[in-house]
């Protein structure tokens, strides 16, 4: 990441739903923080902490009460035609996206993005072969009705969609939700391929600990509509006992590494990967390989 030129800005954001009612509520306050070009953020937090809103500021779905959100140094509601293409460059999926799938085939599902950014012909054909390479599909699923498609595919024909639209930024708001293991697997790879392929920076929201600290390069927690934490998967399990305390979860290894400090044991606090567990344990017991 290039601090001094960032992809995105989020400065001072504030966003109200239905101000000046009795239903009035404060969804993010005076959030702000940058995000470099080909960043692999996780953004966690509980549900209600206001993840789904400030993504949804990211690509100008949603409209600043206060604050603003910048793409490369430019205010995305600077005019509604910048807005507009806003959503292709920045490209949101939205949980269980496979629920929005609504065209006869695959092709024209994937098609509908760049279709509707102007482009035509063979550019548009390969702008869906790409898509669908990069997810997995095959040529032979782009004629099918995606409604004839297992869960799991029809969650990559969804992906394929926005990812058509090679967007510098990709947001996926729990991309792996409802997945068996070798789902799961599959799409994060996914998304990796494709954030290699095109240099593209990656937000991902999650609940899954384990998933976040081993792909992600930098955590932005999230509490109450604010920011709670930011920094390397290091910087943030190392208050893995601030994050319980808030109701979320950490992964597996890290709440055994929690289990053993408090017993006693002379333990690192930052471990969140087996490689480390296992290194960790090693140094504990004078370099040699744990049972």
């Amino acid at each position: 990441m290039d601090p001094t030129n960032p992809i995105l800005e989020v400065k001072d954001l504030t966003h109200v739903y239905s101000a000046g009612t009795p239903f009035e509520h404060t969804a993010i306050e005076h959030i702000s923080f940058s995000v470099g070009a080909g960043e692999l953020i996780g953004l966690i937090g509980h549900t209600g902490s206001g993840k789904s809103t400030l993504i949804q500021h990211l690509n100008g779905l949603l409209k600043p009460t206060s604050g603003k959100v910048l793409f490369h140094g430019e205010d995305i509601w600077k005019d509604k035609k910048f807005t507009q293409s806003i959503r292709g460059r920045v490209g949101l999926v939205f949980q269980y996206p496979e629920y929005q799938l609504f065209e006869e085939t695959c092709f024209k599902d994937i098609a509908f993005g760049p279709k509707n950014q102007g482009i035509t012909g063979n550019e548009l054909t390969e702008r869906v072969y790409r898509a669908a390479a990069f997810v997995g599909l095959d040529k032979d699923i782009l004629e099918k009705s995606p409604f004839d498609l297992s869960g799991g595919q029809k969650r990559r024909v969804a992906i394929a969609g926005v990812i058509a639209m090679e967007p510098e930024v990709l947001i996926l708001d729990e991309p792996t939700a409802g997945l068996d293991a070798a789902g799961r697997d599959g799409i994060l790879q996914n998304i990796l391929d494709y954030r290699e392929a095109q240099k593209a920076t990656v937000i991902m929201v999650s609940h899954a600990m384990e998933e976040v600290a081993n792909l992600c390069q930098r955590l932005i927690v999230m509490r109450k509509a604010a920011i709670a934490m930011d920094g390397t998967p290091d910087q943030v399990f190392t208050r893995a006992r601030e994050l319980t305390e808030m109701g979320l979860s950490v992964p597996q290894v890290t709440e055994i590494f929690l289990e053993l400090q408090r017993r006693g044991i002379p333990v690192p606090d930052s471990v969140y990967t087996l490689s480390q567990a296992i290194s960790a344990l090693q140094k504990l017991k004078g370099g040699k390989t744990p049972c």
